[in-house]
């Protein structure tokens, strides 16, 4: 088993030292610094080994990084029953000043995938996040929910992963194998993220069967860049499956390299 590299720190941080997180440091003295904003759910856990590559990519450049947690989700203190939306952006708020303290550069850009992308979003001035890049971030919460009650409905009839359907009682309060609450699962449906102040490029990768909405969101059609390849988010088949993607890597971080 290799070692972490030293320049890839864990700790934790914020109130009670409630969050975990991971800081890239810069492979020279940092002239940025990027908050890599997780998605929830499955989704993090697909993510995952991207979001590492991406950060290793950016210190690379000389991009301070920090990756972390919000409570009730990774290695961060609570469960998935806990996860409150409010919470997650003051969360970020706090990811975002640990980041300044620990890089010594004042502008943070943030990267997020799916929620993780409205959660920067939404966060921005709390956060004061002087750009954001969002990839394929969730902009109709009723329409969100829907899709994953539909995946959880498939994942429990699914002969496949189980020799027994399991009953609907059982899992009415998941998904997809995380606990939710009735007040997590009413604040996403509610969800409505405004387009921010802060300059923003988006990353479209959602399938053709899928159609985005992002005219009414973005103002510049060239801040939305079209991906060759889909990403199955919604695709039950796949839920164990990694999602990589090596031209969203170059992508982001050719953007942030050349961001004033």
């Amino acid at each position: 088993m290799s070692a972490r590299p030293e320049t890839e720190v864990p700790f934790y941080f914020g109130p009670e030292s409630a969050l975990f997180g991971l800081f890239h440091a810069s492979a020279t003295p940092a002239r940025k610094a990027v908050l890599l904003c997780p998605p929830l759910g499955q989704d993090q856990i697909r993510c995952h080994r991207l979001y590492r590559q991406l950060a290793q990519a950016l210190a690379a450049e000389g991009i301070a990084v920090l990756r972390f947690d919000y409570y009730g989700t990774g290695d961060s203190a609570g469960g998935s029953v806990e996860m409150d939306w409010q919470r997650c952006l003051a969360d970020t708020a706090a990811a975002a000043n640990e980041l300044r303290a620990r890089s010594g550069v004042d502008r943070v850009l943030a990267f997020g995938a799916r929620l993780g992308g409205s959660i920067a979003l939404a966060s921005a001035a709390q956060a004061r996040l002087a750009g954001i890049v969002a990839w394929d971030p969730v902009l109709d919460g009723r329409a969100y929910v829907a899709q994953l009650d539909a995946m959880q409905s498939a994942l429990r009839l699914d002969g496949q992963r189980f020799m027994v359907p399991r009953k609907a009682d059982d899992v009415a309060a998941q998904w997809l194998g995380f606990a939710i609450s009735d007040g997590f699962r009413q604040q996403l449906a509610n969800l409505h993220v405004d387009r921010p102040a802060a300059p923003m490029l988006l990353l479209d990768s959602l399938a053709s069967d899928a159609p985005p909405s992002w005219g009414g969101f973005m103002i510049d059609a060239a801040a939305v860049r079209r991906m060759e390849s889909a990403t199955p988010w919604n695709d039950p088949r796949r839920l164990e499956v990694a999602i990589l993607s090596h031209p969203l890597i170059q992508a982001v971080t050719q953007h942030v390299r050349e961001a004033a």
